[in-house]
């Protein structure tokens, strides 16, 4: 309850937090929107491929020309400017920068972003969650043994999900599922960039007017970011995904304590202490009554000790919508603001030296998974393409199975065809010689499997 109050005086003291961008896309741009209005934040420098698309960014979301014109990363600290620029690395290693936030979403420019920041000590926080998905076990040790904090980006889900967790065990409780909601149908798993905008309900002029990028889209749509986020949450708080991944029931947040307890128990799930993802959607296609398409949740139990009645009584009387049995309650919060929240990151980063989340074991992986029957020779396009989509799954049935992971589905090409819905593995592809970021991969799996 204090970074506000923190953030003021550093302000009053001329120390602001010197912060450095990789990436002014929309969650870069969101985030921008209001650092112009924290106090005791100074965005010293954005690296984006296209400077110029920094500086739109920068002119869309309120900001004066003249506090983006410095034509150095010495001259912005000494103005207490912003320098634009299309080097990240350089901006990494600007001794004027102390945090650094990847907004890329790219898993191999993430890689390096975080290994350039351990050699230059500068706190990384990882909007980037796909790299996060493919090695963050990894990139988290390498920065707590460079003593840099790597955080999770609050205003994600993911980030937002760590903190309902962490609340849930401060309080002592056991925690059942923790998870967001999205929209989900099973044949959206099929779905690609010619085929996603009907199912949000985007007609050609409002997709031709906007600034839409569809195989982004889709990947929201097909299961892949919903995967990969997940993945990110059982990562960072231990708790696993079920033995075949995601199953998307259909539940509105006052079903929430019933679906989301263990099936033993007339719930919907694997095991207690799992992530999972809800719908919004009925199986027919009929909206959920209440849902939680935008939000986060948790679920959790009064313990089975002595006191647990105590417990139950408490939740009756103060309005928790619980199970039948009254041991089950839920916590969710109903939206994310996505970049508008990231401030609360990057000050925990720099005052308190905390992450807003950070992986801390490897339980969660993401396996290409082909959206229809793939032929030997043809070229997988990733995240949100025409070729796979992302399914989760325990990392040890990664690991067991051989699958490739969804990080690394980009631009190489099949030896092997693959069936309609089946995981893409190692074996299938023809990696690229000497790839760093498939190196890197294989050092995690090594350190963790």
């Amino acid at each position: 309850m204090n970074l506000f109050r923190m953030l003021q005086q550093r302000a009053a003291d001329g120390k602001p937090l010197r912060v450095g961008l990789i990436g002014a896309g929309k969650f870069g741009s969101m985030y921008l929107a209001q650092a112009r209005h924290t106090p005791g934040i100074h965005i010293v420098g954005i690296a984006d491929l296209a400077p110029a698309r920094a500086a739109a960014s920068l002119a869309r979301t309120g900001w004066e020309p003249a506090r983006y014109g410095a034509r150095s990363f010495a001259q912005a600290g000494a103005q207490g400017a912003t320098h634009l620029t299309d080097d990240a690395l350089a901006m990494i290693a600007a001794p004027e920068v102390e945090i650094v936030i990847d907004a890329t979403g790219s898993p191999a420019a993430g890689i390096r972003h975080v290994l350039a920041c351990c050699a230059q000590g500068k706190h990384i926080v990882m909007v980037n969650v796909e790299a996060d998905a493919l090695a963050g076990p990894l990139l988290a040790r390498k920065a707590a043994q460079a003593g840099i904090v790597y955080s999770l980006a609050y205003g994600d889900q993911p980030a937002l999900i760590c903190e309902m967790v962490d609340w849930c065990r401060a309080a002592g409780f056991e925690v059942v599922a923790a998870g967001k909601g999205t929209k989900y149908l099973p044949a959206y798993h099929e779905s690609t960039p010619d085929t996603v905008w009907p199912h949000y309900g985007f007609s050609a002029d409002m997709v031709k007017a906007g600034d839409f990028n569809a195989q982004m889209f889709n990947s929201f749509l097909d299961g892949t970011k919903s995967a990969i986020e997940m993945a990110a949450v059982a990562n960072a708080t231990g708790l696993a995904p079920a033995p075949d991944g995601l199953a998307f029931p259909p539940c509105g947040v006052d079903d929430l304590p019933r679906v989301l307890r263990p099936r033993d128990e007339g719930g919907g799930l694997h095991h207690a202490g799992q992530v999972e993802v809800i719908s919004s959607l009925e199986r027919d296609g009929r909206p959920v009554f209440r849902d939680l398409r935008w939000g986060v949740y948790v679920t959790f139990r009064a313990g089975a000790a002595a006191g647990e009645d105590y417990v139950r009584r408490c939740f009756a009387e103060y309005g928790f919508s619980t199970d039948p049995s009254g041991r089950y309650a839920a916590m969710y919060k109903p939206y994310h603001a996505i970049g508008l929240e990231l401030g609360i990151s990057v000050a925990s980063t720099g005052l308190r030296r905390e992450p807003t989340g950070a992986p801390a074991a490897w339980l969660g992986d993401v396996v290409a998974t082909a959206k229809r029957a793939l032929r030997a020779g043809e070229s997988l396009d990733g995240e949100g393409g025409h070729t796979v989509y992302g399914k989760l799954l325990p990392a040890s049935a990664s690991l067991a199975l051989g699958g490739l992971p969804l990080g690394l589905a980009h631009r190489i090409k099949l030896r092997n065809p693959v069936a309609a819905h089946q995981p893409v593995r190692w074996s299938d592809v023809e990696l690229p010689v000497a790839d760093p970021t498939t190196a890197f991969r294989r050092e995690m799996e090594a350190a963790f499997g």
